[in-house]
């Protein structure tokens, strides 16, 4: 009998990164498994069949439903934070079309996928069949003693949300039911997820990474002798990011140091973060690239000699493992998802002390691969054995073992493929 699986994934695309990102590249893993009824934003339409009508003969075992969300948003332009409750709406009607399809069908199991947040699992525990739950995020607050680093207005903003997440954990009901209803099969996206679940729910839980790595690049960038170190950053400006973290950390190196630094991306904190660049004198030194496409960040990274992450929140990063591909050692905090990624091998987990501690760590990092060029290829190599960890057939296997403990013991088979060059068909 053929597993059939139903999947629910708001947000799906393959054309942009974070969560859209994440479940496009979930669902195409999970399409490996069997027959897969996908259950989406009706905004992802159009991306979705621009991505599939270059081969349709190449899709066979996806189907999309696509779910509207457009009556609610006149709700969340007037109060934007009314949007955790119009998707609570939109998991409402997604879950009526996906028990009628049930009834028709008939699946073996129901997976949610995205939005990864706890708080919203969604009525789907409700259904007659096994639910898998995950990757699972939210759980973890933001360190109190890393919030002066956001700035007053992101202090304030991630204090708040330190003190609704708790509140969310202790007196949300739905999630409480939906993690007894997935024992067994719950998938938290890090390791620090893991342990919340278990010390608000009383459940275990499997760690999978929430992204997927690319193909490893063949090879890495050497630094000779006299030469810059090519740092580069990326990522939304954001007060989360914790950008300014690093241009602290630059502005302490000795004068005479040889580094360069690429910032990616942009947002709201660009310019109070180049005026910071300016005030500390290290200007000169920084590119500020703006969005580039994936091609060219890439590029950009490959060119580059290590890779520096300073968010203070965060659950999935694609452009870890991004660069990682590269052949990058990464310096990032001990925590969210770059603790179980980044071991001592590839790159240097800096502790997590006070917003200064973390600046002078930065720092330290720095200047040791400033006077290491040895030890930086070696972490440079070690890097792109790495990334092959995370690959999405090394997922697969963890996923099918908790499929298959769903199942009753009812043998999975996963196709050896990679996600983005499955076969599926739309409705």
């Amino acid at each position: 009998m053929q597993t059939r699986l139903l999947v629910c994934a708001y947000a799906c695309n393959p054309y942009r990164g974070s969560e859209p990102g994440v479940g496009w590249g979930w669902v195409n893993m999970i399409a490996r498994f069997g027959e897969s009824w996908v259950l989406t934003d009706a905004a992802n339409r159009e991306d979705i069949e621009r991505e599939t009508s270059r081969d349709q003969s190449r899709y066979e075992n996806l189907h999309f439903v696509y779910v509207p969300r457009t009556r609610w948003l006149k709700a969340e332009r007037v109060w934007p934070l009314s949007q955790l409750w119009t998707y609570r709406l939109w998991q409402r009607e997604a879950y009526k079309i996906g028990c009628e399809l049930h009834n028709k069908i008939g699946f073996s199991l129901v997976h949610v996928v995205t939005y990864v947040g706890f708080q919203v699992p969604g009525p789907f525990w409700k259904m007659d069949i096994p639910l898998v739950w995950g990757p699972i995020g939210g759980l973890e607050n933001t360190p109190w003693r890393l919030l002066p680093a956001m700035g007053p207005r992101g202090a304030i903003h991630y204090g708040r949300q330190n003190v609704t997440n708790t509140l969310d954990k202790l007196l949300l009901r739905e999630p409480k039911r939906a993690f007894a209803k997935a024992r067994g099969a719950i998938i938290a996206g890090t390791s620090g997820i893991q342990r919340e679940i278990e010390r608000w729910y009383g459940e275990k839980s499997t760690v999978i990474c929430a992204v997927g790595a690319l193909a490893a690049a063949d090879d890495y960038a050497r630094r000779g002798p006299g030469r810059n170190l090519r740092i580069c950053w990326s990522g939304a400006h954001l007060p989360r990011e914790g950008l300014p973290v690093l241009l602290h950390a630059l502005a302490k190196l000795p004068a005479d140091a040889n580094w360069e630094v690429s910032i990616l991306g942009e947002g709201p904190s660009t310019a109070r973060s180049k005026r910071l660049a300016q005030r500390l004198g290290i200007d000169r030194r920084c590119t500020w690239t703006g969005n580039l496409s994936r091609e060219d960040a890439l590029e950009t990274m490959g060119r580059s000699h290590v890779f520096v992450i300073t968010s203070l929140k965060d659950l999935a990063s694609t452009v870890l493992l991004e660069a990682l591909s590269r052949g990058l050692p990464v310096i990032c905090p001990d925590h969210c998802e770059f603790a179980d990624v980044v071991d001592d091998k590839c790159g240097i987990k800096l502790p997590l002390g006070s917003s200064r501690e973390l600046i002078e760590q930065l720092e330290l990092a720095i200047l040791w691969l400033l006077a290491e060029e040895g030890i930086r290829r070696g972490m440079a190599a070690h890097a792109l054995v790495r990334s092959r960890e995370f690959s999405w057939d090394a997922k697969a296997l963890r996923l099918q073992t908790i499929y298959e403990s769903k199942l009753a013991g009812v043998p999975v088979r996963v196709a050896p493929r990679d996600p983005y060059s499955h076969q599926f068909v739309f409705d």
